[in-house]
C-alpha cells in the first residue's frame, strides 16, 4: 500500500466514525478501536472497552460536534472541532490525534481548550 493510499484510507475511516459518533453512535467506537488501544489524555483510560464506557458517559457524547478540519499523513489523523454540550453556549476547541494500526485506531492524544469570549480571540478560533 502507498503512503498515499494509506492516509487516505486512515482519513477516511476516522471521519465516518467521528460522523456516527457525533450522530449519537457511540458503540462505532467498538468497530473502531483496537482492543489493546492506548489513550494519553489525562483522566481517560486505556483499553477499548474501558475507554468506550467513560466516553458513553464523558460530556462528548452529549454534545452536539462541529468538525472544522481534518488533517492526515500515514497512520495519523487529526481533527480540529467545535465540542458543544447542552449547557454551554461557547463550547470547547478540540483537536483529536489518531494513530491508525492495520486498519484500527491504536493511539490517541488530544488537546482541549474552552473557546474564550469573541472579543479575546479577534482571529477567531476556527
Amino acid at each position: 500500500m502507498t503512503a498515499t493510499s494509506e492516509t487516505e484510507r486512515n482519513r477516511k475511516l476516522v471521519q465516518e466514525g467521528f460522523a456516527e459518533f457525533a450522530k449519537g453512535n457511540v458503540d462505532i467506537l467498538r468497530t473502531l478501536l483496537r482492543e489493546d488501544f492506548i489513550e494519553h489524555s489525562p483522566g481517560n483510560p486505556s483499553g477499548r472497552d474501558a475507554f468506550i464506557d467513560h466516553i458513553a458517559h464523558a460530556p462528548v457524547a452529549a454534545a452536539r460536534l462541529e468538525l472544522k478540519r481534518v488533517l492526515a499523513d500515514g497512520p495519523y489523523v487529526v481533527m480540529h472541532y467545535l465540542m458543544l454540550p447542552p449547557d454551554d453556549e461557547r463550547g470547547t476547541a478540540v483537536v483529536d490525534i489518531w494513530r491508525l494500526e492495520n486498519g484500527l485506531i491504536a493511539e490517541h492524544w488530544d488537546v482541549v481548550q474552552p473557546v474564550p469570549d469573541a472579543a479575546e480571540i479577534p482571529n477567531g478560533m476556527f
